[in-house]
């Protein structure tokens, strides 16, 4: 074995000049990134001024003759590196040394000092090959190792480790990197459709190919996308794809980095508009952002990497099977093991039709899991060959149609078909959305993510064990008798998305010329563009209106008409919220909805009047709840003298078993007020505080401080007075961190805190809290309007969500002498719009002079210095 010669290592006036040659260097590649040269190719010449640079560092540090031998891994060993990726390095050793020890130290000293960020390791070629031989990982680095300096024969016994068919082998190395796949997919919600990707570990991403790569050399000996190509797992217009989305990619990071000024791999809120602008997008109007377009390139490369990954894995998968005696299925398929083939190469040619219903062949038969690799093949191409015809082909309209008309299975097959592009061929308008995004926090996937999940969504309905979480859903999906027209209708329900105008109206258009060409009658045709048009109707009704009012119950039923829209409605409703982000959903809004289907039903099948209605409904209320409190031993007497000092809307606005429980807590207290009571998961499915105090201004501003302070989100307020003065405040809550209920720890923390604040009520003003992250790069105007409802004034507020905005609103509620008597909290992402009903301190509707005062009073407490004229707004325009 050779000595160790150590050298004297790199001089301070040497590594100055390395240091400034490095950096000399970065800034020639960023002046010709800006020039538009590509990224890949400056990528490479970075990667090799960096090899040049820590070679010369080994020489000086350890000499030309070593017992150690320097390898690239990682990105570096595959000759790439931007702007400020790692330099990831591997010191292989025959034997430690001190003097060796001392020797490597100085040299990753020297890399530090230059400015390079030295991953590394020191290990003996015995330890490389135990590690390798525990974790895939590990042996998965060494297929990239590159020898840079040392000892070759290193090189060699590293190449022996790789070569050993023992460790390793083709079957475990594929699940083994499938289950790391699927571990780091997890953690980005297993899409690449998230608002802030990660462009190198996230699904879809740059990772995604060296993966497959790491696959073609150890499954196949085909360790790129052209050796695949010559192995028959690739098409060259496949190959050609994943070359054109690495492309785009590699693009991307590189202004990243760049944007960033350090290894930045999620393309954060932060970076997103200056890198659109850094590459050349603009805002072509205010519903395709020049952001939008940018962040579109990025989704559609990435959907390309994941589709294609896919089918690669199971080409991979299939190559590894045993060979299986072909089984006839049908009249033009076979059955191979788990997968099936068509029987004819030229079927998908001649009868493009059969491209759909190989899917319900697949769906049909049972332990399918997938198509033979051919048959991936001759489905890419004839959907190449065929494009856009096959909307215009009605055999395929036909057998779209057939299956559909499958209901909840066919959610799968759609699925399937997207990731082949078949589903944007037949339905050209759903290509147009592929990777199209909104630059908000409320739409957390891109418009074709979300569609096929409010597909899934709308499936689970058809599932007994989703009938705990989706109780009426699941009892409402039997009398669904046609199934397809709930997959139509969520299919196109935003499928209009980012052309400009109202995506409903332009989507109802859209779902109204495909299914006329579906041949569907008439009145199944109005239906499903009814539902894309009015898609949003009943959460807007739900969150944004008073659904206890018996006018906002029959403006909303003239609108739905019959109970069969209705229910469409109400699954579509459920399967959109969810869809649009998994966070929406809540037991709070659940509740919602079903108090808005029940009482829609309600009045469908009523005739009688509005007036009437309420009456029975307060009668209804009434007797409810008398018999639980009843039940509960309180004597009706000591019940009637309570309830006559409830007002008439107690009984309207309430359930009966809020009543009850706001009742018993009153009884219970006796005489003494203040009295505060938390129902840690009500009927409304959220916790409720109820306030039960002598009435007085700022009473509504305290409460409120308090939750704050206490990290509660308000979701609806109902601020009533009894007849004697005391105020009935009813405030139902959900946690700001979860938009979870209360446990019982914290609810009765809220209990006491807001005991003590109503007896102290001096010195609650709610703390001033900084916004997050997030929602710095989403602010927007303020829009204040005011409008007439019956005898009181009611206030639109629009603006950006922040910590402590309920809190802010209230002290300007309070500061401008109002008072409140209704309180309705919507948020959508960012986008916050709460209304509130208020008078004047003589219970008058406001003037025009305190809306003024009220308005200036907003916008200092939510911190605006935009002109009034900008943010008025008139509620009747």
């Amino acid at each position: 074995m050779p000595a160790v010669v150590p050298r004297s290592g790199v001089s301070p006036e040497a590594r100055r000049s390395l240091r400034q040659l490095l950096d000399d260097a970065d800034r020639a590649l960023a002046t010709a990134f800006r020039d538009g040269e590509d990224a890949s190719a400056l990528a490479l010449r970075r990667g090799e001024i960096v090899q040049r640079v820590v070679v010369h560092a080994w020489g000086a540090c350890l000499g030309d003759i070593a017992a150690a031998g320097l390898f690239a891994v990682g990105g570096f060993g595959r000759g790439l590196l931007f702007p400020a990726s790692d330099v990831d390095l591997l010191a292989l050793v025959g034997e430690n040394s001190p003097t060796l020890s001392r020797a490597l130290e100085n040299f990753f000293a020297c890399l530090w000092d230059i400015g390079l960020k030295p991953g590394h390791a020191v290990r003996t070629v015995a330890q490389c090959r135990e590690l390798a031989a525990q974790d895939a990982s590990v042996f998965t680095s060494l297929l990239d190792a590159r020898r840079l300096a040392g000892w070759p024969i290193l090189a060699e016994q590293l190449r022996g480790i790789l070569d050993d068919p023992a460790l390793w082998p083709p079957r475990a190395y594929l699940a083994a990197r499938l289950a790391e796949r699927d571990a780091r997919h997890a953690r980005y919600d297993d899409t690449a459709q998230n608002l802030e990707p990660n462009l190198k570990d996230g699904p879809g991403g740059l990772r995604t190919l060296d993966a497959l790569r790491w696959l073609g050399r150890r499954l196949a000996n085909a360790p790129d996308f052209d050796a695949m190509v010559a192995e028959g797992l690739l098409e060259p217009v496949e190959a050609a794809k994943l070359t054109r989305a690495e492309a785009t990619l590699r693009r991307y990071r590189y202004a990243l980095h760049l944007e960033a000024g350090r290894a930045e791999e999620r393309l954060l809120f932060d970076y997103q508009r200056a890198l659109a602008a850094r590459l050349g997008f603009e805002d072509e109007h205010a519903k395709n952002l020049g952001v939008e377009q940018f962040m579109q390139g990025y989704y559609r490369a990435a959907t390309q990497i994941e589709r294609s990954g896919t089918q690669l894995v199971e080409r991979f998968e299939e190559m590894l099977e045993p060979s299986a005696e072909p089984e006839p299925v049908g009249n033009d398929y076979l059955r191979y093991g788990s997968r099936i083939a068509m029987r004819n190469p030229h079927l998908f040619v001649r009868r493009p039709a059969a491209l759909v219903e190989i899917f319900i062949a697949r769906l049909d038969e049972p332990g399918i899991t997938g198509f033979t690799a051919e048959t991936m093949r001759r489905i890419q191409h004839a959907v190449s060959q065929h494009g856009e015809g096959l909307a215009d082909d009605q055999a395929v309209l036909d057998a779209f149609l057939a299956l559909l008309r499958r209901g909840a299975p066919a959610v799968d097959a759609l699925w399937r078909m997207n990731r082949h592009g078949l589903l944007a061929a037949i339905l050209p308008a759903f290509g147009k959305v592929v990777g199209r995004m909104q630059y908000d926090l409320f739409h957390v996937y891109t418009v074709d993510e979300h569609t096929l999940r409010v597909l899934r969504n709308v499936a689970r309905f058809a599932d007994p064990a989703a009938r705990r979480d989706f109780p009426v859903g699941c009892e409402i999906w039997p009398h669904i008798e046609r199934p397809e027209l709930m997959l139509l209708a969520a299919l196109f329900h935003d499928i209009a998305k980012g052309r400009g105008g109202d995506h409903s109206v332009l989507g109802e258009e859209d779902a109204r010329a495909f299914c006329t060409r579906l041949g569907l009658p008439d009145d199944q045709v109005a239906l499903v563009a009814w539902l894309v048009r009015q898609h949003l109707l009943m959460s807007t009704t739900a969150q944004r209106q008073d659904i206890t009012d018996p006018d906002v119950v029959h403006r909303f039923a003239s609108v739905v008409g019959d109970w069969e829209h209705l229910d469409h409605l109400y699954l579509l409703t459920i399967a959109d919220i969810i869809g649009t982000s998994p966070k929406l959903w809540n037991a709070w809004k659940d509740r919602l909805l079903s108090d808005l289907y029940t009482a829609t039903r309600f009045a469908l099948r009523s005739d009688v009047s509005h007036a009437t209605i309420a009456g029975s409904r307060v009668r209804e209320c009434r007797e409810r709840a008398l018999g639980m409190l009843v039940a509960e031993r309180f004597t009706p007497d000591a019940i009637a003298k309570v309830w006559a000092d409830f007002p008439d809307l107690s009984f309207l606005r309430h359930r009966p078993e809020q009543i009850a429980w706001q009742t018993a807590a009153i009884l219970r207290a006796g005489s003494a007020t203040p009295l505060v009571e938390v129902h840690p998961f009500s009927i409304r499915g959220s916790t409720e505080l109820f306030v039960y105090a002598p009435d007085r201004d700022g009473l509504f501003a305290t409460v409120t401080a308090v939750l704050d302070r206490l990290r509660f989100s308000v979701v609806e307020a109902r601020v009533l007075v009894s007849n004697t003065g005391m105020a009935l405040d009813t405030f139902l809550l959900l946690e700001s961190d979860t938009q979870a209920p209360a446990s019982l720890q914290r609810a009765e923390e809220l209990r006491a805190r807001m005991l003590r604040a109503l007896d102290h009520p001096e010195g609650h003003s709610a703390p001033k809290r900084g916004i997050s992250r997030h929602l710095r790069h989403f602010q927007m105007v303020p829009r204040v309007a005011f409008s007439p409802v019956g005898e009181r004034t009611q206030l639109s507020l629009v603006c950006t969500d922040r910590p402590g905005l309920l809190a802010a609103v209230s002290q300007a509620l309070a500061e401008a002498e109002v008072r409140v008597h209704d309180a309705r909290i919507a948020t959508f992402g960012e986008r916050v719009e709460d209304f509130f009903q208020l008078t004047d301190r003589r219970n008058a509707p406001l003037p025009e002079s305190r809306q003024a005062i009220l308005r200036d009073c907003l916008l200092r407490h939510l911190g605006s210095d935009t002109p009034r004229t900008a943010l008025n707004a008139n509620a009747n325009a």
